[in-house]
């Protein structure tokens, strides 16, 4: 599983900025293997379909995956018949890896796929990129399994998808409700965040990204489809759904132990550029409460197991001690990544460390609830132990929760590191000279109120949504004009 570190902490969501006439907005991919026949009538009518309705200008990219049959010839003859038209060969077989490269490669703000039959009404295309245009959502998908979707196939590819999903729900805990539908849209900025942490390189590669940009807390536009499925699929069933599979394992251990940095893709609270200054949505109390209380519950189950087996061979102060010291160990990991969200292994030592202390006031407790136990009855019954260890648990456990949140594992955003004013030179900034990847704006910035600030927080690159990575645009936030491909080109006659 990759771990290299993503660009930061994404800045809060915005209407993407406007582009220059012939700038694409939106860039299509279509990932191919071996599709002499149905590439072209494909790419046809849904560059039809797009000069028709679609309002902004527009880019659609084949991506051949390592085609041995004519469909490179066929995708150049089109590249060179449509100017909105442009080819990426990859030498390698993989949805996945062409996705990624060309994804990474692209200029265009909101990137979208979507399989080469068409098996998707081409009329859902504007709904799932406009929540990414206007800063609504991070990720768009087509589902087929929504209430209003119409879909046509057969019982075997309908069961198939749905037992898929329903593993989805009950390994990963997924929310979203079809992982494998080829219709899918991403914002650039997402994807440039969200691509190095994804390891998958063939079908599972959807499923990967969905389920760490919902772990990440990212925002998931669902839209229903209308879905015929194509009989002539070349997709292999079994070796798709092994690979699946271990793809569903390899991610759920990674999620399990906080391998991925996940913490980096998150969104600060607010679209206003007053919220700027709100570098996170504060941790509920009931969601910590409910979880330490879960978290809890085990570790005193599991301290009286353990108490029970160690006072067979030892005295009850020793048996206590040992019981206590091992639960609190196993207490203080899964408080740490289920109760208060801490992931990867940064900090787990003094955590474990902080732990410990809490652990021996929790020891304080208990031992003298049994010495003044043994000075009460010198022969007490070990049920009348376990009735005075359960109460002194429960206020060793309240103390716990409290030392837990102000102590071991506060909220550190008062430690951040002030933001610069508005003007203010930032020396992390200073990347060299600036490469030309294209067309740029200079749009004036925008009015601001004299407490405004236009920073990212916890943004250690300082780029905002609808910025690119590169920084070929500007920092302002202006209204999509609707740009069609044909106003622009020298070749239209009109």
């Amino acid at each position: 599983m990759r771990t290299d570190s993503s660009p930061g902490t994404l800045p809060a969501r915005e209407h993407l900025p406007a582009a220059p006439a012939g700038t694409p907005v939106l860039d299509v991919v279509i990932p191919v293997y071996n599709e002499e026949k149905d590439l072209q009538p494909c790419v046809r009518r849904l560059h039809e379909h797009l000069a028709r309705t679609f309002p902004y200008a527009f880019r659609i990219t084949i991506a051949d995956n390592a085609s041995t049959d004519t469909t490179p010839q066929v995708a150049a003859r089109l590249a060179a018949e449509i100017p909105e038209v442009t080819t990426f060969r990859l030498e390698q077989k993989g949805r996945g890896r062409a996705l990624r490269a060309v994804w990474s490669a692209s200029d265009a703000p909101v990137l979208a796929y979507m399989d080469v039959d068409l098996s998707t009404d081409l009329n859902a295309l504007l709904p799932l990129v406009a929540p990414l245009i206007s800063g609504h959502s991070d990720l768009a998908i087509g589902s087929r399994l929504a209430r209003s979707s119409r879909v046509v196939r057969g019982p075997k590819r309908e069961f198939i998808s749905r037992a898929y999903n329903l593993i989805l729900r009950g390994s990963l805990q997924a929310r979203f409700s079809d992982a494998q539908c080829g219709f899918k849209a991403i914002r650039r900025d997402v994807a440039q965040a969200l691509l190095p942490l994804v390891e998958d390189t063939g079908w599972f590669f959807d499923t990967e990204m969905l389920v760490l940009a919902e772990r990440a807390g990212l925002r998931i536009h669902e839209v229903p489809v209308d879905w015929v499925d194509d009989p002539d699929s070349t997709v292999h069933i079994v070796k798709t759904a092994t690979d699946d599979l271990k793809g569903v394992w390899r991610v759920g251990r990674a999620l399990a132990t906080g391998s991925l940095p996940l913490d980096r893709l998150t969104r600060p609270f607010g679209d206003d550029p007053r919220d700027r200054e709100i570098q996170d949505v504060p941790k509920g109390l009931a969601r910590q409460l409910v979880g330490f209380c879960v978290v809890g519950g085990l570790s005193t189950l599991f301290y009286l197991l353990l108490y029970s087996g160690f006072r067979v061979f030892t005295g009850s102060q020793v048996a206590n001690a040992l019981a206590l010291l091992v639960s609190a160990i196993a207490n203080t990991a899964a408080n740490r990544r289920l109760t208060f969200g801490v992931r990867g292994r940064g900090g787990a030592v003094r955590h474990q460390a902080q732990g410990l202390v809490v652990f021996g006031i929790g020891l304080a407790l208990t031992s003298g609830s049994l010495a003044a136990l043994g000075a009460a009855t010198s022969d007490p019954a070990h049920s009348t132990e376990l009735a005075v260890l359960i109460a002194a648990n429960l206020a060793a456990t309240v103390l716990r929760f409290l030392l837990f949140r102000a102590w071991v594992f506060p909220d550190r955003r008062d430690e951040q590191e002030p933001p610069a004013a508005v003007g203010t030179p930032d020396p992390r900034r200073d990347h060299g000279p600036r490469q030309d990847h294209g067309p740029r704006l200079d749009h004036a910035p925008l009015p601001q109120r004299p407490a405004e600030r236009r920073y990212a927080p916890y943004d250690t690159t300082r780029f905002r949504a609808g910025d690119a990575a590169d920084r070929t645009w500007r920092d302002a936030t202006v209204r999509l004009q609707p740009v069609r491909p044909t106003d622009t080109d020298p070749r239209n006659a009109r």
